[in-house]
């Protein structure tokens, strides 16, 4: 019979009277004033560092910047400007004709206006085009056409650029009525509303968490705390961010993860530490000496989930896009960051405060005594009791509401981000629309051919005869060349990025040429952004399963833990991905949500969702496994270690899951669709984690494991003893000195 060992992890227990305090507890709480006096110092000089950041982040980062069409996009904006318009002027003129002469007497005088400003170049119109190109500038009925031109420079001196003329051009003129679109407005649209949108978002969350943390600690006092270091949290995020702009391109889209994350992972870092500071003054433990207690267990914890969460972030760092990698720029300093406040300036204020954590105990005026310590959570540990009791159906009939709930994510499509990210009703949004739906083709929605190499007319000419013949091409305009540089619009059938555009651009980077091809527009970006995801999805997808097993490891000493845990958090996250392809790319409920749906999801998207809700449900991980783990190396009990971590620990956890939620659906109110679609997607990734997951699936499976969950060969035993880590009191005892579990 094989010996295994399964017996607690525990010491003789700790000596007589309270442990010192270790050197870490001492720094914090030796001089309390003094902490909070520097934090406060360096708050004030966040605040100052990051004011205006919004104003320096970008709105794009989806391309990757190695990929063949970056590099012909750049090579076009530089050789042939008016090739690569970013705006466009759409031209109505009523019920006239857009031929009438006062009409292009009046279009042809805003083009030449706008050719004559700083900043823009490139200008070209349907009254100026050529006949063979000028059909696609004009709308089939003939009551509208475009102004298209290119403003330079980075994405902030174009926003100041459309700034400063926009102004000028929309609106009427004489016989037209002009409104303004094109990528840069629709980009700076989207800058504008994010932040209004954010600001909003915080205006809903705080109240509404305020309320419901006095909810759960019923202390006014300790229910501030939570907040004070959330936002201590975002003001440094944002410093740090502002700090990352003046040497790379950051999204603006991350202020928003920057806002969730800190409040969210503050809030739940704060309840966890008051929770176990209030549980040992209820002990009658003095202050100093709990929140001692509290550092060496719960503040271990916090420490452990910072870092598995900073890992789930992390791995956005491999991918080359400047969207995904800005959402861990900011992840990572807002996790760190609220892990430090957490750690550092909590404990001063529980020393300074005491016993008064408990004023102002608001539930009070709602009922008449307060319940025994010992009876909390009993609700709880009557929901472990009867899982456990039949585990096998709620491990079975759980994992398959999970899989069933995620089934349609099978079905995703991906696409670019575009102008139906903005509500129907922005100006941007409105001129592409007319576009889509008004003009012959697809204008803007072609791609473009860069050719590099001397090259004789007869040749320019072969090879666009060549690209002509492809089944999916309608027109190719050029080529249009400047010394040894050529380029050929292709017109492609259909929308711009669907199916059979993607197709044509494998299509076209496979016609020989006797000069060297690059292809761009949107459908090559797209191509080329999802090719950067698939290369580098794998390596990321490594690193957080090799970084998180490693950590679960130190945190329980056991093997199948780990191996559970990442499973059941990958689990937990199918009926987000099922919901947003449900929702946002099918177009279900985009009534109620007000969106626009486009057929299909950004490709970033996925991949930033996964990473963030995969680290925020192991955050809630961790703090049920420390305390089962504590449980158990103090008793040797599996069954009553599980209860007792999910009494302990369950309404918190789902008390931080739905505060959590709460910020995120107030993200989620906002009128970018990519905004909406992160918010709303993981508060439910979280809830279904918390409630779900925590709740039911993993007593289940811990019941199903029973004392085999902690198991670990001899050699990983002694590495975890040496450089383990749990929330326990004791250091763990050699196992070979206890008496081994047969099985």
């Amino acid at each position: 019979m094989t010996e295994v060992n399964t017996a607690p992890h525990q010491g003789d227990g700790p000596p007589d009277g309270p442990p010192r305090p270790g050197g870490w507890t001492r720094f914090v709480t030796a001089r309390p004033r003094l902490s909070l006096l520097v934090a406060l110092v360096l708050t004030a000089l966040a605040v100052l560092a990051g004011s205006g950041v919004a104003d320096h982040l970008g709105s794009g980062g989806w391309e990757d910047p190695a990929a063949e069409s970056t590099y012909a996009t750049k090579a076009l904006e530089r050789e042939f400007p008016g090739s690569q318009p970013n705006l466009l002027l759409l031209v109505d003129s009523g019920r006239a004709s857009v031929d009438d002469p006062a009409v292009a007497a009046a279009a042809r005088g805003l083009a030449a206006r706008l050719a004559g400003e700083k900043g823009v170049t490139g200008v070209g119109s349907y009254w100026q085009a050529a006949p063979a190109a000028a059909g696609a500038l004009r709308a089939k009925d003939g009551h509208e056409a475009l102004i298209a031109a290119r403003i330079t420079g980075d994405e902030n001196a174009m926003g100041r650029t459309l700034d400063r003329i926009a102004p000028r051009y929309r609106g009427t003129h004489g016989p037209v009525e002009v409104k303004v679109g094109g990528v840069v407005a629709v980009r700076h649209e989207m800058q504008t509303i994010i932040k209004e949108d954010l600001t909003r978002a915080e205006t809903i969350a705080l109240p509404i968490t305020l309320v419901l943390l006095v909810m759960v600690f019923g202390s006014a006092i300790a229910a501030l705390l939570p907040l004070g270091i959330g936002i201590v949290a975002i003001l440094g995020t944002n410093a740090v961010l502002r700090g990352l702009t003046t040497f790379t391109d950051v999204s603006v889209f991350a202020l928003n993860l920057t806002t969730a994350l800190g409040l969210g992972l503050a809030i739940d870092y704060a309840l966890f530490i008051v929770r176990r500071y209030r549980e040992e003054l209820s002990t009658g433990a003095d202050p100093r000496t709990a929140v001692g207690t509290t550092l060496r267990t719960a503040g271990r914890t916090v420490l452990f989930s910072a870092l598995t969460v900073a890992v789930s972030l992390a791995a956005m760092m491999l991918f080359p896009q400047y969207f995904l990698r800005s959402f861990a720029y900011a992840g990572i300093a807002v996790v760190l960051l609220a892990a430090a406040a957490a750690l550092i300036l909590l404990p001063a204020a529980l020393v300074l405060l005491g016993h008064r954590v408990n004023s102002l105990d608001l539930r009070r005026l709602f009922r008449r005594d307060r319940r025994d310590s010992r009876e909390q959570g009993a609700a709880w540990a009557r929901t472990a009791g009867l899982v456990m009791r039949r585990a096998p159906l709620f491990a079975l009939g759980t994992t398959a509401l999970l899989v069933i709930l995620g089934l349609p994510f099978l079905g995703v499509k991906f696409g670019t981000a575009d102008d139906r990210q903005l509500p129907s009703g922005a100006e941007s949004h409105v001129v592409q629309q007319h576009i889509r739906d008004g003009f012959p083709g697809s204008p803007g929605g072609g791609l473009e051919v860069l050719a590099e190499g001397s090259a004789t007319e007869a040749q320019y000419t072969a090879y666009k005869q060549r690209v002509a013949a492809l089944p999916e091409v309608v027109r190719v305009d050029g080529p249009l060349v400047e010394g040894d540089t050529a380029y050929f619009t292709v017109q492609p059938r259909g929308e711009a990025v669907d199916d059979a555009a993607q197709r044509l651009v494998g299509d076209l980077r496979s016609v020989k040429a006797p000069f060297t091809t690059k292809v761009t527009g949107t459908a090559a970006v797209l191509v080329d952004s999802k090719h950067a995801i698939a290369e580098r999805l794998p390596w990321a997808g490594a690193f957080i399963a090799v970084v998180t097993l490693l950590l679960v490891f130190l945190l329980t000493g056991s093997v199948l833990i780990p191996l559970q845990a990442v499973v059941l958090n990958a689990l937990s996250l199918t009926a987000m991905f099922g919901a947003v392809v449900w929702v946002f790319q099918d177009g279900h409920l985009s009534s109620a949500l007000g969106f626009t749906g486009s057929g299909s999801i950004e490709t970033t998207l996925p991949v930033l969702m996964f990473c963030v809700a995969f680290g925020l449900s192991m955050d809630y991980g961790v703090f049920l496994l420390s305390r089962i783990k504590e449980e158990y190396d103090r008793t040797g009990d599996h069954d009553e270690a599980v209860r007792h971590g999910l009494q302990r620990t369950g309404g918190l956890i789902t008390a931080a899951a739905v505060i959590l939620a709460v910020v995120m659906v107030a993200i989620g109110t906002s009128r970018v669709t990519n905004t909406k679609m992160l918010g709303l997607g993981i508060a439910l990734a979280v809830l279904m984690d918390a409630m779900v997951v925590r709740s039911l699936l993993v007593p289940a499976i811990m019941r199903l494991t029973g004392r085999a969950t902690w198991w670990a060969p001899a050699p990983l035993r002694r590495f975890h003893r040496r450089f383990g880590l749990s929330e326990g009191e004791a250091p763990a005892a050699p196992a070979e000195e206890r008496e081994p579990a047969r099985v």
